[in-house]
């Protein structure tokens, strides 16, 4: 520690922590990240260098050096052009501005990255300040005065560590996804959809499925996925507030690392991998984490099931959807890459229950307004579905139906304390004697001979 505080690098040798090949530690980048410490050491870094993380990505997405032929860019832009047209008659959403490609897993991370970075930020914030926080309290008096200046350090230090986690899933990710779309949340820029040829590939290997017939149920989830944002244009970033507000609330629990550090074994690093993955390090989630969870898994499930419920829709042509769409449950109920990636960064974790919940929703919808009142609830976030409907959609569908014929939509407990509030700010409300008052004066007017609409004579203060 010392010599790392004082920028003296030249003890530690890359090649030595290599040899923990059960953390599969790649030594030209351990080497990358070391350069980058001296770097902070030096006074020349601030805060966290995301290149570690993209050439960590990158160096594992590469690995094969495969790219995308021409027979499968053909292919697969086929694919796209008939899916287009199918989601045509199955939603209102327009189509793309560009169209849909192939692209290869280096691709799809520097595509991907930038959203993946911006998601971990709070998190190696945390991270960094974790660190800060128990070096103040484990290192000895000599070295107080020290620790006491290294906060930007540690904010560098862990960052750097983090930033290399995050390459690392990142990276395993690309070699799993088989589209944009797979993730859940919105990883691809505004507007693009894509699909990764070798991953494809290996997803549909053991289904004994027609590859044709599968490219285009692949294709017309991923543009589905893909329209849906483009069209909300505020949904991208309710999303990525909403997994933000999560990643706020995580804390590093020092106790379990130092617990954990007290036994580690350099000879058989798997428990310290096992531990970083796995999410052993983070404490129980605080209440405020807990809502956040709760409202984010509502939000991602509701996106879920619009789309499996127009994929559905529009691949009803197609002989092997309703097997297809079998295994694209299975592989989402048995952990994908999107419970992967965020149990990973933020330690989150999706219920597929919900998502099946959510697409019977948005069958109910469909079935009571059609497709062009179900894909309005788009328009605006206050339309937009909320977990109540989720539970029970028959609300939900009385609204839409209500409003598909232009009536008042059933009011609730909530509209009424609304009204009743606006009414006592606009000064309109009157005590309920008064009101009793004016009735009894009303029906002894009419007792008089007066009826009902008569405005009275000049001078009659009888309400009109």
């Amino acid at each position: 520690m010392r010599r790392l505080m004082s920028g003296d690098m030249s003890g530690l040798d890359p090649e030595q922590l290599s040899r923990l090949s059960g953390m599969q530690i790649d030594p030209a980048m351990l080497q990358a990240v070391m350069n980058h410490l001296q770097g902070a050491f030096a006074g020349t870094q601030d805060g966290v260098d995301w290149s570690l993380a993209e050439r960590q990505a990158l160096h594992i997405a590469n690995q094969d050096g495969q790219g995308v032929t021409a027979g499968q860019s053909t292919d697969l832009s086929q694919a796209f052009s008939l899916a287009n047209l199918w989601l045509g008659e199955a939603t209102n959403i327009s189509d793309l501005p560009q169209p849909a490609r192939a692209i290869t897993r280096g691709a799809w991370v520097s595509a991907t990255l930038p959203l993946w970075q911006e998601l971990a930020e709070p998190v190696a914030t945390s991270i960094a300040d974790a660190l800060t926080d128990a070096l103040g309290q484990q290192a000895p008096d000599d070295m107080q005065e020290m620790i006491a200046g290294a906060g930007r350090l540690m904010r560098t230090v862990g960052g750097s560590l983090f930033a290399t986690q995050l390459g690392q899933v990142v990276g395993r990710l690309s070699t799993e996804v088989v589209g944009g779309g797979d993730v859940g949340i919105p990883v691809m820029p505004d507007g693009e959809a894509a699909i990764l040829p070798q991953n494809f590939a290996d997803f549909g290997r053991d289904l004994e499925i027609p590859d044709d017939q599968l490219a285009l149920y692949l294709a017309t989830r991923e543009l589905a996925h893909a329209r849906l944002f483009r069209h909300a244009r505020w949904l991208r970033l309710h999303v990525i507030s909403q997994v933000r507000d999560f990643a706020h609330g995580i804390r590093v629990d020092t106790d379990a690392l130092e617990e954990l550090a007290s036994r580690f074994d350099p000879s058989q690093p798997e428990e310290l991998r096992s531990a970083l993955e796995s999410g052993a390090l983070l404490p129980a989630r605080s209440e405020e984490q807990t809502a956040a969870l709760t409202r984010l898994e509502n939000l991602l499930a509701t996106i879920e099931g619009w789309v499996d419920v127009v994929t559905e829709d529009a691949t009803s042509r197609l002989p092997s959807a309703a097997r297809i769409a079998e295994a694209v449950r299975r592989r989402r109920a048995v952990g994908g890459p999107a419970e992967q990636a965020l149990g990973s960064l933020v330690g989150l974790e999706l219920r597929p229950r919900r998502m099946r919940e959510a697409a019977a929703m948005w069958r109910a919808v469909t079935d009571a307004v059609g497709v062009a009142g179900r894909d309005a609830l788009w328009d605006y976030p206050d339309l937009m579905p909320t977990a109540e409907d989720v539970d029970d959609p028959a609300g939900l569908v009385a609204r839409v139906v209500a409003a598909s014929r232009g009536e008042a939509a059933p009011t609730d407990a909530m509209d009424d304390a609304l009204a009743q509030l606006l009414a006592e700010e606009s000064g309109e409300a009157r005590p309920a004697d008064d009101a009793s008052a004016d009735a009894s004066h009303d029906a002894s007017e009419d007792a008089d001979g007066h009826e009902d609409g008569d405005e009275g004579a000049p001078g009659d203060q009888r309400p009109v």
